[in-house]
């Protein structure tokens, strides 16, 4: 006879909540800084301290930059617009790709559809979807940058939701659902989205940290974020003349980045359930 052995289970259980638990918190530290940075910044972004790529000092911890701006008040002020607007991204992104998604596996005809645009749209390079979106964009700037990050992100995110909810459509549970009468909006919520929470947040977490990067290579690019503004990005593209006089100027920003978009997309990835952990039994 074979039981299962919830016991055995719980210390694993436990752990994993423990391991996620103190991902999380760790994410959170440098969202919380960047978020509450420009209040304990110790001088304004545009306020010359110091001689120009000055080293660091008592007036500047982290040195100068090319205009002897303080680099770690301007890094304190330049990651709250970088979170919101890859923060934007992830949400809409991940929110219209499982929505179509699920329900274009319930509608075969839709899905064709789906599919047959999204293998187009996947087939632009993204650097020169960018560029072009921007460029066309009245304005510019930070929102261009949003919008071409959502519209070239969407399709990949679309064919990883589609992919995963395929399997689904002939789960027992939704094909109960077909033989009831249920509309496909009820089937796609209610049926089939709870069984993609993993793929979802995995996916949220992954579309999170490549808007970070899309938007912190536009701002390189000078596509987006202008100066005088304390972006990320922007800084490293500033500041790369003087890195042998002053490297934390560069540095400081790109582990910034680095920092945010790793934390970021481990505490997602354990806040995913398991779905490839098996009951431990024994004979």
């Amino acid at each position: 006879m074979t039981v299962a052995a919830p016991v055995a289970a719980r210390p694993r259980q436990s752990s994993g909540r423990a391991k996620a638990t103190a991902l999380v918190l760790l994410a959170g530290l440098p969202l919380l800084l960047a978020l509450t940075g420009p209040l304990i910044a110790p001088h304004t972004i545009d306020t010359p301290v110091t001689a120009p790529f000055a080293t660091p000092g008592s007036g500047a911890p982290l040195g100068g930059d090319q205009l002897g701006r303080d680099v770690l008040s301007r890094v304190l002020h330049g990651g709250t617009l970088l979170i919101a607007g890859a923060l934007l991204v992830a949400v809409v992104t991940t929110l219209a790709a499982t929505l179509i998604g699920c329900v274009a596996v319930l509608r075969p005809a839709l899905g064709r559809a789906v599919e047959r645009t999204a293998d187009v749209a996947i087939l632009l390079p993204p650097l020169l979807g960018i560029m072009l979106i921007a460029l066309a964009w009245p304005g510019g700037g930070r929102w261009a940058v949003i919008a071409a990050a959502i519209i070239l992100g969407t399709p990949y995110a679309l064919r990883i939701i589609a992919a995963a909810a395929s399997p689904l459509v002939t789960a027992g549970y939704v094909e109960a659902a077909l033989a009831r009468g249920e509309s496909t909006p009820y089937i796609a919520l209610r049926e089939i989205l709870p069984n993609l929470r993993a793929t979802v947040l995995t996916l949220f977490g992954l579309r999170f940290v490549e808007a970070v990067y899309v938007i912190s290579m536009a701002g390189f690019l000078q596509i987006g974020p202008q100066p005088p503004a304390s972006d990320w990005s922007l800084m490293v593209r500033e500041n790369a003349a003087g890195i042998l006089l002053n490297p934390w100027a560069v540095l400081a920003p790109s582990l910034a980045i680095a920092v945010l978009a790793i934390t970021v997309n481990l505490a997602t990835l354990s806040l995913a359930p398991d779905i490839t952990a098996k009951a431990v039994t024994r004979s």
